[in-house]
């Protein structure tokens, strides 16, 4: 999609859309869609020229992991230092931001042409490594049988 103002909204739409179909609470769609939202602008701001934003939506069964990425200059990093980014850091459960080469990322044309990505996590509720795991032992702990 291009990287223009008025587009960023259909991937914010289209990631609430997935979210509530995927039955999150109301707090997590939201999240996911300023999630989205932020990471979309950061990348539109360091995409070189009019280079189009590509965002991939994977669900799973612990999720929902989302990759988006941008074609960028040779060396441009995702910047992690501001507001933008402790916004992506509190609303996704994982997110990570990096350069990489369009033959690494998907939906890339194999080239190595350089890009930015932002790819970040969304759990499901009771679906976050380990947080099934320490229930389960919390709860085996607290258990008796009777002979």
């Amino acid at each position: 999609m291009p990287t223009t103002p008025t587009q960023l909204p259909a991937v914010r739409a289209m990631a609430g859309d997935l979210a509530i179909r995927m039955d999150y609470d109301l707090d997590s769609v939201e999240d996911l869609r300023l999630a989205v939202d932020e990471a979309c602008a950061t990348l539109a701001a360091i995409g070189l020229g009019d280079s189009p934003l590509t965002v991939v939506f994977e669900t799973t069964r612990s999720g929902l992991h989302i990759d988006a990425w941008v074609a960028t200059a040779e060396g441009t990093d995702v910047p992690r230092d501001g507001f933008g980014w402790a916004v992506l850091a509190t609303l996704a459960d994982n997110v990570d931001g990096r350069p990489a080469t369009q033959a690494t990322v998907p939906g890339g044309d194999g080239s190595q042409t350089a890009v930015a990505v932002i790819s970040m996590d969304k759990y499901l509720p009771g679906q976050r490594p380990g947080e099934l795991a320490g229930r389960v032992g919390s709860m085996g702990s607290d258990l008796s049988v009777a002979p």
